[in-house]
């Protein structure tokens, strides 16, 4: 991706969605008129990676802007707060000034945060037990017991004892090794990335909009971009989703089905798909199913999930006729 100085102002708005995170951003996006959605939508989608460093520069951007725009006046950070709170409620005004008071926070080792845990092993390994204890420290949870497995017997237990014992250590110290390990890590770190937007990340927030809002975007992406609008509807509603369709839309969709299809289709599913399927057919077509599976012999992972695509598109036919209803990431409203 370009430098963020090159970046488009919809661009960068794209990132900074992808920052507040797939809750809050649904939150913005039914904030936006519908050109805005229709837009936003398209570079969320169009997004293929964001270094750690741009990212950080679009937060620190839209933080001086607000600044700029006396949108965070007098009193700082906790006086947004404030105007957010009035504005949003607490919970999602939490939320958005937490992204940026994170971005002006200096925290030691944050280079390390999106570090692989088995490269970083390779870097510390031979370092002082109280090094690596310090590293860790400041390391995410998950990425830190990654690491301390890594390490051999004697000197996990010697580096977890020191964890336990650490108390407060000299920030001058800390700035020491923290400078020390980022240039011995800086080629590593220079190639680092970090996944931010693209479909998958647009499928997120279509889960968790309304309908109405889902179904605009993605006719305006089949308008702008087709082959984009299919590998997003083919993302929102997968072969394996199967289960959460109800008995009577099952039965609907085996309708128009073809039985060898179906038989490929199943070729290595879990027994909760096939359970789902099974049970709403007869017994006899059962049999024959399960005869059409143990005849056909192995079959190539393209050949059942081309299959299983067809199916798919079945059911999406289906609802968008009105036929049958597709659960989504959040409940809906129910009319009795």
């Amino acid at each position: 991706m370009r430098k963020v100085e090159a970046l488009s102002s919809r661009q960068k708005a794209a990132v900074m969605l992808m920052c507040l995170g797939p809750e809050v951003a649904s939150s913005v996006i039914k904030s936006l008129n519908e050109q805005e959605v229709e837009a936003l939508s398209l570079e969320v989608a169009r997004l293929d990676r964001v270094t750690a460093d741009q990212r950080e520069a679009v937060i620190n951007e839209f933080y001086e802007l607000a600044v700029a725009q006396d949108f965070i006046a007098e009193g700082g950070v906790e006086r947004a707060r404030q105007l957010l709170e009035q504005a949003y409620g607490p919970e999602r005004a939490g939320n958005m000034i937490g992204k940026v008071v994170q971005a002006m926070q200096v925290v030691p080792f944050e280079f390390l945060k999106k570090a692989d845990p088995a490269q970083l092993y390779s870097f510390i390994q031979d370092e002082h037990p109280q090094t690596i204890a310090l590293i860790l420290s400041y390391m995410p949870l998950n990425a830190a017991a990654d690491v301390l497995s890594r390490l051999a017997g004697e000197l996990r237990a010697d580096v977890a004892g020191r964890i336990a014992q650490m108390d407060q250590t000299p920030p001058e110290v800390i700035r020491r090794v923290e400078q020390v390990l980022e240039k011995k890590m800086s080629s590593m770190l220079a190639q680092e990335m970090t996944q931010a937007g693209g479909p998958k990340a647009l499928v997120d927030l279509l889960n968790r909009v309304d309908r109405t809002t889902e179904r605009l975007i993605i006719e305006s992406l089949t308008e702008s971009n087709p082959d984009l609008a299919e590998t997003v509807k083919n993302m929102m509603f997968v072969f394996e989703d199967i289960v959460q369709l109800d008995d009577r839309a099952i039965q609907s969709v085996l309708k128009e089905v073809d039985m060898k299809e179906l038989a490929t289709a199943l070729k290595g599913v879990n027994q909760e798909v096939s359970g789902k399927i099974f049970r709403n057919m007869s017994e006899r077509a059962v049999g024959m199913l399960k005869e059409d599976m143990e005849f056909m012999g192995p079959v190539r992972l393209r050949v059942v999930e081309e299959s299983q695509q067809k199916i798919v598109g079945v059911i999406r036919r289906l609802e968008e006729a009105g036929e049958i209803t597709v659960g989504r990431g959040s409940e809906e409203d129910v009319l009795v």
